[in-house]
């Protein structure tokens, strides 16, 4: 059991390490993996078969087949809003009307419009992240602190509040009996000193920036919009992103994630269609996107795959059942419990569904209110999920934003990990109150 614990630990230090440093994630993952695999005694074959590869590309083969439609779909309407110039007319108009101060402000309720708008995380970066590279642009701020922006809109205050389609805030339903509004009060409380505070940290970190001379840099990959460009009406490109929330919010509850792919090719139909005589090149476009989408998803899934031999390990199974049987306030357990097994596996979603099974009957029993449980488990896997080596993260700061975790994981980290724990600690102590 020590071996499988150091090996468990060291193989996700390890992996953070790589990440951190640069590491290509499709060499870095299963090479952490085959370590806590060796040191947790998981044979390589099996009279069955190979059992080490088979697991790990069982996790990261099952996250392709169910999320692959999505990054095609969302990395394509990204970079259609982008080649069309939707994406630099948006921005042009907020900093027109709003101010350039408040740049980063216009990417935090974009992220979290689309967010509770029923739109996947990870499909909210890749449709932000053109406006947003503009608004920097426009505002002269580090593009550094874009990864930062876009995941504090999408997966802090937004992800896991009450009433949020977002799966991380329903999968509680199922174990708890509960609905997705289960603790809203507490939670508006919660989502509010979340968004006020993280608001007013990123703002300091870019004044920082700024005042020890930081600028935004271009870079050769962006794409080319000069003062003289013609660019398409602003209230003309919000028709796309519009639809996309629409169509989402009206089709999720038939057909669930599909909803999303139906919406997200509608979205880039209608970008392509309102800006005929802008696309110069679709095929490059198109091309573009398609490349974007197999690189964003191919460094998720090295991760999930990491996490599925994890989920395997001696070392795992024992932390489960140790942090689950944590003696004192119900609710600090649950939060404890839920927090380590999303950090672990590097899964918000994933660390709900592991620790729910068993945190459910056994609190319950113990006469926790469901509700407050739902809400609280709910903040939990939203927090130590956002390591280094998560699969979000990974793709917004790699894949998208095309940033070093060095340069870009400071804000990201301080965001979506110290603000959601605040949230968290807040949470708790209200629903002891009896609020």
């Amino acid at each position: 059991m020590l071996l499988s614990t150091l090996g468990l630990l060291g193989g996700l230090v390890l992996l953070i390490i790589l990440t951190v440093r640069g590491v290509n994630l499709l060499i870095a993952a299963p090479i952490c993996a085959l370590l806590v695999a060796l040191m947790s005694g998981m044979p390589l074959y099996t009279d069955n078969g190979s059992y080490y590869f088979q697991t790990y590309m069982s996790g990261f083969a099952g996250f392709v087949s169910s999320w692959y439609l999505m990054f095609l779909t969302g990395s394509l309407f990204g970079k259609m809003m982008e080649g069309t110039g939707s994406a630099n007319s948006i921005a042009k108009y907020i900093i027109k009307h709003i101010g350039m101060k408040h740049a980063a402000l216009a990417i935090v309720l974009a992220c979290a419009i689309l967010t509770y708008g029923g739109v996947s995380v990870f499909i909210v970066a890749f449709a932000v992240y053109p406006m947003a590279l503009s608004l920097f642009r426009e505002a002269d701020l580090p593009r550094r602190f874009i990864p930062g922006a876009l995941a504090f809109g999408s997966v802090t205050f937004t992800m896991t509040s009450a009433g949020s389609p977002e799966i991380q805030n329903w999968i509680p339903t199922k174990y708890l009996g509960t609905t997705p509004y289960a603790g809203w009060q507490v939670s508006l409380i919660v989502a509010l000193v979340m968004a006020c505070f993280g608001y007013w940290w990123l703002n300091r970190m870019l004044a920082k920036a700024k005042a020890q001379g930081e600028k935004f840099e271009e870079r050769p990959l962006d794409p080319a919009f000069h003062e003289n460009d013609s660019l398409p009406n602003p209230i003309l490109s919000l028709v796309p992103l519009v639809i996309v929330v629409v169509t989402s919010a009206l089709l999720h509850k038939s057909m669930h994630t599909n909803a999303l792919v139906i919406a997200l090719v509608l979205g880039s139909l209608s970008s392509y269609l309102l800006n005929l005589k802008r696309v110069k090149d679709l095929g490059e476009l198109i091309n573009t996107g398609v490349s974007g989408s197999l690189l964003a998803i191919g460094n998720t899934a090295a991760v999930v795959g990491f996490g599925a031999i994890a989920k395997e390990t001696p070392a795992f199974e024992s932390a489960v059942q140790l942090v689950t049987q944590i003696p004192g306030n119900e609710l600090i357990g649950a939060a404890v419990a839920v927090s380590l097994i999303a950090g672990l596996t590097g899964s918000a979603s994933g660390g709900q569904s592991i620790a729910l099974p068993l945190l459910a009957p056994h609190y319950t029993d113990l006469g926790v209110d469901p509700d407050q449980l739902h809400r609280v488990v709910a903040i939990s896997s939203g927090a130590i999920d956002s390591l280094p080596h998560n699969g979000y993260v990974v793709t917004t700061v790699r894949a998208i934003c095309r940033e070093s975790h060095a340069d870009a994981y400071g804000a990201v980290g301080a965001l979506t990990v110290i603000v959601p724990l605040i949230g968290l600690t807040i949470a708790i102590i209200l629903f002891t109150l009896g609020l």
